[in-house]
């Protein structure tokens, strides 16, 4: 019987096991899930944001693929729409030639199932991905990646992705133990936000879920946006619930007794990352404000964050308006670092593009959520 893609249930989960296997044998590094019910934002009745699993079965038995999608409203130009981040497509054509083909034909599967499909996180090391989606007519859009280093010393001495050969290692240790380093990165850091001559002074309060200040904030400023992932209270409360994953934790935004934003962020060890080798990572993983007043949900954060004594705070974002928010609280903003790729009919539907991508709101929730971090 020829290969069927079909909904992952458990009569599934011990040929999954097997795909698995098989993969790993021949020196994938990917694998999925196989428990069918996701850990994270499981389908249920009248939610605005799931994930579900599909698999590419052989004589419905054999499990040869799979792929995960996200759908969730989205608030375009003033109209609800459901938009789809897509994870994987897996398959065996990865290692062994015979199902070569398989990767395409679960794509068009995904576009026949969501045509309003986009992947955001690619980047240069995924290029053969990043082909096959320009072939297929995608749109390829870059956005940046923001970072402020808050522990200089320990930046120098365990980042892995700067030390990557033994010359540069010496370098960055003779930097960080002559303290010319740490000097370095704290004038640098400073003299960004000198350069915009502004001081914050940020108001933020740990709360344990979303409330009705979210939703109130959420309906002040969705029209701010062209285009924005669903952010009230039900929605982020599914996104991110009060136990499991992730273990973000939730930061409402105060300005003269008024709710200006949110943010989450993580606090992560950790250990032997091939990015962020053994620092302490702090994160704004998402948030939400209008755009004149991200600057200020910045600041509470990083405070935050710094309170917290991590070593370094990081951030992906794609509106312009968020990216300078970062940028006045002394962020490096470094260019073309992840890519947005919506699909055609998406891409038709965020029409005119580059008006809309000067309007469009993305943070790690709106992919695969903060995974690595």
């Amino acid at each position: 019987m020829p290969i069927q893609i079909v909904p992952h249930s458990a009569a599934f989960g011990a040929a999954v096991a097997d795909f698995n296997r098989r993969m790993a044998a021949g020196g994938s590094r990917w694998s999925f899930y196989t428990d069918p019910l996701p850990d994270w934002i499981p389908p249920r009745p009248g939610q605005r944001v799931w994930r579900e699993y599909h698999l590419a079965v052989e004589d419905d038995a054999v499990v040869r693929g799979a792929f995960a999608l996200k759908p969730q409203d989205w608030w375009v130009r003033g109209e609800t729409v459901v938009v789809t981040d897509w994870q994987g497509p897996f398959s065996e054509g990865a290692i062994d030639p015979r199902h070569g083909t398989l990767g395409l034909r679960m794509m068009r599967d995904m576009l026949k199932k969501r045509p309003l499909l986009y992947s955001w996180g690619h980047g240069g090391d995924d290029q053969p991905v990043v082909q096959m989606l320009l072939k297929m007519g995608w749109k390829m859009h870059q956005t940046p990646f923001c970072l402020l280093v808050l522990r200089p010393f320990r930046f120098l001495r365990l980042n892995a992705l700067l030390r990557s050969s033994p010359a540069r290692r010496l370098v960055l240790d003779l930097g960080a133990w002559t303290g010319i380093g740490p000097l370095l990165l704290h004038a640098m850091h400073r003299a960004l936000r000198w350069r915009h001559g502004r001081r914050f002074e940020p108001r933020w309060q740990e709360v344990p879920a979303f409330g009705p200040w979210a939703d109130e904030l959420w309906e002040r400023v969705r029209d701010r946006y062209a285009a924005i992932a669903y952010r009230d209270s039900e929605s982020m409360n599914a996104l991110v619930p009060p136990s499991g994953w992730p273990p973000a934790t939730r930061l409402r935004v105060e300005q003269g007794g008024r709710t200006v934003g949110w943010a989450l962020v993580l606090d992560t060890q950790m250990g032997g990352d091939a990015r962020f080798g053994a620092l302490r990572v702090g994160s704004v993983v998402d948030c939400l404000a209008d755009p004149a007043d991200t600057a200020e949900v910045v600041a509470a954060a990083t405070a935050h964050l710094r309170q917290r004594g991590v070593d370094i705070v990081v951030s992906n974002q794609a509106h312009p308006a968020w990216v300078e928010g970062f940028r006045q609280n002394g962020y490096v903003v470094l260019p073309d670092r992840r890519m947005f790729a919506p699909s055609p009919a998406l891409r038709e539907r965020l029409e005119p593009f580059d008006a809309t991508a000067q309007g469009l709101h993305l943070t790690n929730m709106d992919g695969h959520g903060p995974m690595a971090l």
